[in-house]
């Protein structure tokens, strides 16, 4: 179980004795009691829930929040166990250890909705269980009719009885549903789509409402410079900024540097890092340079605000930065071409309201529910579900009770191993422009599987009687009755080859 893989086996326990003299003890992290005291450095996974009661660090709470960006974490803040610190060192005590945690509650939510869903009852599974003893008693009616009551002699009586039993097809019924199927399974395989079983597809032509995470879901997950404001010169200002990022090593700095990596003919000195808050510098023409959050620097500015990082030259404001995930380059097309299909597109994330609603709105995503955490994530799906069915497409740790919830759960290739588990499809080529294609093929196996039955029911409903009228010998019954194996057989072949594109 890969969820569980992610809590941390190990946990450094500080430990104090009776003159006050403090130890720190490996252990591992089952022993960990709430009130207890761990110890977590850069690298770590955090062991606990806990509050934190020194030290201040950047942690990765992807998996439970699904922001892409690190969160400042510092004194009397609370921390998730399984989270990772990516710079800095934190005492952390426990507030919640073992079935309480976050990670547990996810773990219980993501089996007890796969232990929910029901296993597929197919319609010609039920009618081909009394299929047969309702032909054999047909048999043994026509046997004695024909005997008894229309003077048949016996040798005739029983070629019409034995004509009955050799038409009639109960295999066409059992192979409606299987061959269908499996060749929707295969050309789904075939474009890069990864199904998990022949109802999976059949539920998909039942989907209503589409529902997408943000983070790597609706982006790639990898950040880029989305916008900026030069109150300077524009040139001075990406070398200035490059200049002050080569020196840290934050995921923002490592984006911005990748984006600009001329730092022209600024040399710094005296740098400083201020934890959490940003960088400060001197240039060698003398100017001081501040880089950070806009807490530390532009927090009583009315001017550009809600950007990620500002820059100020000598204690005045010299511009800002928006730093956001990058839009896979195929999600505004997939959700143009899931509304045209008639879908209602729905963004659940745990990520803030307002970047939700820029991304929904510049996709054209029909609702937002921004700030969501796993928990709520499960509620709002229920909340859907019985309004209509729903699929759930999503990436990460913290999508998984919801995938496993869905009617129907979604997920890319590069996504968490746990969501890839809990998710009914894999879209294995990693792109989104295939979901519509998913979705396609789920209503074209439906309709074959049907029309497959219609043929089934039809052929028996008129072949038997033509055959008790004694209008058919038994040989050519045989013959027909393989025909109509190989009528169904070809019906699901063309399905392997129709067009799933607009």
């Amino acid at each position: 179980d890969s969820l569980v893989q992610l809590q941390p086996q190990k946990a450094r326990l500080v430990m104090a004795d009776s003159i006050g003299k403090e130890t720190v003890m490996e252990v591992e992290s089952k022993y960990v009691k709430a009130g207890d005291i761990v110890l977590v450095n850069t690298g770590d996974s955090i062991p606990v829930d806990g509050v934190i009661i020194s030290g201040d660090a950047q942690v990765d709470e992807h998996m439970i929040t699904g922001e892409s960006l690190p969160a400042h974490k510092d004194k009397d803040d609370e921390v998730v166990g399984g989270t990772i610190v990516l710079d800095g060192n934190l005492r952390v005590r426990a507030t919640a250890v073992g079935s309480a945690s976050v990670l547990s509650n996810i773990i219980r939510m993501v089996r007890e909705a796969q232990g929910q869903k029901p296993p597929l009852q197919k319609l010609a599974d039920k009618i081909s269980a009394v299929f047969v003893p309702v032909v054999l008693g047909v048999a043994v009616l026509t046997l004695l009719i024909s005997y008894y009551a229309l003077d048949a002699t016996f040798e005739n009586a029983m070629m019409r009885a034995i004509a009955v039993m050799v038409i009639s097809c109960p295999c066409a019924m059992g192979l409606a549903t299987p061959a269908a199927v499996a060749v929707g399974l295969g050309r789904a395989a075939r474009n890069g789509i990864l199904i998990k079983g022949g109802d999976t597809l059949q539920r998909l032509k039942t989907v209503k409402n589409i529902v997408f995470d943000k983070t790597g879901t609706l982006t790639t997950g990898k950040l880029q410079i989305e916008s900026f404001t030069a109150e300077i010169d524009e040139q001075q200002f990406k070398t200035v900024v490059s200049a002050i990022e080569q020196h840290s090593s934050h995921p923002i700095a490592k984006s911005i540097t990748k984006q600009w990596n001329d730092t022209g003919d600024v040399t710094l000195a005296e740098i400083e890092e201020v934890k959490g808050k940003g960088i400060q510098a001197t240039d060698n023409k003398g100017n001081h340079w501040q880089l950070g959050s806009e807490i530390w620097l532009h927090g009583s500015v009315a001017k550009d605000k809600g950007y990620d990082l500002y820059l100020y030259k000598n204690g005045s404001y010299a511009g800002a930065i928006r730093v956001s995930d990058a839009l896979r380059p195929d999600a505004k097309e997939t959700i143009a071409e899931l509304k045209e299909m008639g879908y209602h597109t729905i963004l659940l994330s745990g990520d803030k309201k307002a970047k939700c609603e820029r991304i929904a709105a510049e996709l054209g995503i029909d609702e937002v529910l921004a700030e969501q955490s796993p928990e709520q994530k499960n509620k709002k799906l229920d909340e859907l579900i019985q309004t209509a069915p729903t699929a759930m497409v999503g990436d990460g740790i913290n999508d998984a009770p919801a995938l496993a919830r869905a009617t129907v759960g979604i997920s890319l290739s590069e996504s968490t191993q746990v969501a890839i588990q809990s998710a009914n499809v894999i879209l294995s080529s990693n792109q989104l422009g295939t979901l519509p294609r998913a979705i396609r093929l789920g209503i074209y196996t439906e309709r074959t599987i049907k029309s497959n039955l219609f043929w089934a029911f039809i052929y028996n409903i008129v072949a038997i009687p033509v055959a008790a009228a004694g209008l058919l010998r038994p040989t050519y019954g045989a013959g027909i009755m393989a025909l109509s194996d190989v009528v169904l057989i070809l019906n699901s072949l063309f399905l392997g080859v129709r067009r799933l594109k607009k």
